[in-house]
């Protein structure tokens, strides 16, 4: 019944014999059963056999498909093989940056806002309907600049009424004036009373004093008047205008005509740590001025330099901070009040200390490149930070080269390949340049000529762009040709520096 097959697996090696089988199939049930009975009994069968056989067969096929998938996995590790850590492999390629020695600043950064060096709020100081507006929003003025005009007409009424006043109360001072004389004639030749002479001196200096508030009141009414003509307090920058023609216009006025902000020179209002006070007082009392510089939000545009000009008289507790004020000129108008700026505030000045790109250091190591194209690594200590460069201490020298990119594909003693970091750079705004300057050649087509190339084969488009090229002028027809030649010879040129064969530069 079971017959042995020695090229099967071990597993497999024992089935039944078809010819059996068939007997077997081919029997009564009753008959079948019993003989399938013994041969159970018989103990050459179980029924576990058929989850046996299923098993063995699993085995068998997983253990074949692994030995079939071993090669395609040797060779795509074999591919994988010289990547991140080659070293013996083909020489990596980085970018480098050279060990200086130089001076380098002691910045201490901030967070501040612009202030107004002086702000005025251009109020009427007589009121009035609003006849006139001599500014525009937004202008530069001097201080005395005339700005709007109130209606005078009421205000010149009443200087006339004043001087009018005066003109009067005058004609009768002098007429007692004259009068005044002739009674102290009169009283010489005794023939007058002394009480009237002192009775017309009284008159005289009654009349005087009439005459003396006609004057005030006259005055009064020139300063009301000249109030009609409103003019800029201080020189500076003007904001929106906050009333119009035909508006009455007053010294109540809260928002006024218009608000003027000092900006040439204008102030920055920032906090230090009160652990840099000590370094500040002494540049301060030494006479010495603290550069500071403004910088935009993403710190990528420097907006102004300016000088510190003093420091608050007390500590926030609070924060630790104490509050500083820097003048900036702002003689490009760059800088508006409650502009939040980045604050560098420089406190002191290395000198001749060595320093390396701030990209070069990782970990408070270096990669160095040896004459031999291999890097090696160098333990440093970071100090100050000055833009892209930060000053070390360690096993450098001035003029040596340390790998700036591509720090982390490197090991010790690996191969490298420096390259020109900004070919790359400049063949992608080469060829930004030649896509740039075709837009604009299709963009001259006419719609019919757009349809006929939409209907042309390439080489048919190719000529006729070639034609369009040649009939256009000598700088517009070469340009395209000459940025993409730019972007071909910049590609090159990259491919040549990463080259494996390259030595590295010195």
């Amino acid at each position: 019944m079971l017959v042995a097959e020695p090229w099967l697996p071990y597993g497999l090696r024992y089935r039944i014999a078809p010819a059996r089988l068939a007997t077997l199939f081919s029997m009564p049930a009753p008959f079948f059963m019993s003989s399938w009975s013994a041969v159970r009994q018989q103990g050459r069968v179980r029924w576990w056999f058929v989850s046996l056989v299923l098993l063995s067969a699993a085995a068998a096929g997983a253990w074949w498909w692994k030995q079939q998938q071993a090669p395609a996995a040797a060779s795509a590790g074999a591919a994988r093989a010289p990547g991140r850590f080659s070293g013996a492999g083909a020489a990596q390629p980085v970018s480098v940056g050279v060990v200086q020695r130089q001076d380098l600043r002691v910045m201490v950064s901030a967070i501040g806002t612009m202030s107004a060096r002086a702000t005025a709020v251009v109020r009427a100081k007589a009121s009035g309907e609003l006849l006139s507006i001599k500014f525009k929003e937004g202008d530069e003025v001097k201080a005395g600049q005339l700005l709007a005009e109130i209606d005078p007409r009421s205000y010149q009424a009443t200087l006339t009424q004043a001087q009018g006043n005066l003109q009067r109360d005058q004609a009768q001072l002098k007429n007692a004036q004259l009068d005044l004389q002739r009674y102290q004639d009169l009283l010489a030749k005794d023939s007058i009373a002394a009480q009237q002479v002192d009775t017309q001196k009284a008159l005289v200096r009654q009349l005087e004093g009439t005459v003396a508030a006609d004057q005030a009141q006259v005055d009064a009414a020139k300063l009301q008047l000249s109030y009609t003509r409103i003019t800029a307090p201080i020189s500076g920058r003007l904001g929106l205008r906050q009333a119009d023609v035909g508006n009455v216009v007053g010294p109540s006025d809260a928002a006024g005509i218009v608000t003027i902000t000092q900006v040439r020179p204008i102030d920055a209002v920032f906090s230090v740590p009160e652990a840099q006070l000590v370094a500040i007082n002494q540049r301060l009392q030494s006479g010495a001025s603290l550069p500071v510089e403004l910088w935009d939000r993403e710190q990528k545009q420097r907006l102004a330099r300016g000088r510190l000009g003093a420091v608050d008289n007390a500590i926030d507790a609070t924060t630790g901070t104490i509050k500083a004020k820097a003048a900036f000129a702002n003689e490009e108008g760059a800088l508006f009040p409650n502009q939040f700026v980045n604050v560098k505030l420089q406190v002191n000045l290395l000198k001749d200390v060595l320093t390396v790109p701030s990209t070069a250091v990782q970990n408070n190591y270096v990669y160095l490149v040896r004459p031999d194209g291999t890097v090696t690594q160098r333990r440093i200590r970071v100090g100050v930070v000055d833009g892209d460069r930060v000053s070390v201490e360690g096993e450098l020298q001035d003029g040596d080269q340390v790998v700036t990119d591509g720090i982390d594909r490197l090991r010790e003693g690996a191969k490298v390949a420096v390259i020109d970091s900004g070919a790359a750079t400049r063949a992608d705004a080469a060829a930004q340049d030649a896509g740039a300057r075709r837009a604009a050649l299709m963009a001259s087509l006419t719609p019919q000529e757009r349809e006929q190339v939409a209907k042309m084969t390439q080489e048919e488009r190719r000529a006729f762009f070639r034609n369009r090229r040649a009939q256009a002028p000598q700088g517009a027809a070469s340009a395209p040709a000459s940025g993409a030649s730019a972007a071909v010879a910049s590609t090159q040129a990259a491919s040549a520096a990463a080259s494996p064969g390259s030595a590295p530069v010195r």
